[in-house]
């Protein structure tokens, strides 16, 4: 494995970590609940209607709501540091084709 590579794998992993809560703030999924008329607003409602009236316990809407009230978990942080670095080592090894 290459110093790009290795490069690439740290840096998307810190990424992902960092990068996690300040997607989920922006798609709305806040500290104080789900922000009105927000893309998370949206997913809500589509969830609400299709389990008549309620958003389910374990839903993809309230386990996102969650790590956007209360931070990821260490499970979250792990998933999220994977998907980063599965990204940068992809992109490592286009790079690696490309130069």
């Amino acid at each position: 494995m290459g110093l790009l590579t290795c490069v690439a794998l740290g840096g998307g992993a810190v990424v992902g970590v960092v990068g996690a809560p300040f997607v989920l703030g922006a798609i709305g999924f806040t500290s104080a609940g789900i922000a009105a008329g927000s893309y998370a607003a949206g997913m809500m409602s589509a969830a609400a209607v299709a389990n008549g009236g309620a958003v389910a316990a374990g839903s993809t809407v309230a386990v996102l709501q969650a790590f956007g009230a209360a931070g990821l978990s260490g499970a979250a942080t792990a998933a999220a540091a994977s998907a980063g670095a599965g990204v940068g080592g992809t992109l490592a090894a286009l790079a690696a084709i490309i130069i």
